[in-house]
C-alpha cells in the first residue's frame, strides 16, 4: 500500500513503485475506474492497446493473419508498394 497527498489543485504524485508497476512515463495518461466503492488506476495506453487488440482479433484471423510475423510481413509488403 502506498500513500499520496492531494494538493490544493487536486493533484497527487503517483509513488515510484506504482509508476513502475504501471509502466508509466512522463506525459502518460492514467485511467481511473470505480467499482464497488474502490478506485482502480491503470495506464491508459495499455488499456487502449488491449481494447484494440481485442477488437482486431477476429478481423486479423478473418484476413488470414495467424501470427504477429504474418502482420509484420504484410506491413513490409505494403511499404514496398508506396
Amino acid at each position: 500500500m502506498e500513500l499520496a497527498k492531494v494538493t490544493s489543485k487536486g493533484q497527487i504524485t503517483i509513488p515510484v513503485m506504482i509508476r513502475n508497476l504501471l509502466q508509466l512515463k512522463t506525459g502518460d495518461k492514467v485511467f481511473f475506474e470505480e467499482n464497488d466503492g474502490k478506485i482502480y488506476i491503470a495506464n491508459a495506453s495499455q488499456i487502449t492497446l488491449k481494447n484494440i487488440q481485442t477488437q482486431m482479433q477476429d478481423k486479423a484471423q478473418k484476413a488470414g493473419f495467424e501470427t504477429e510475423d504474418d502482420v509484420v510481413a504484410y506491413i513490409k509488403e505494403l511499404r514496398k508498394t508506396k
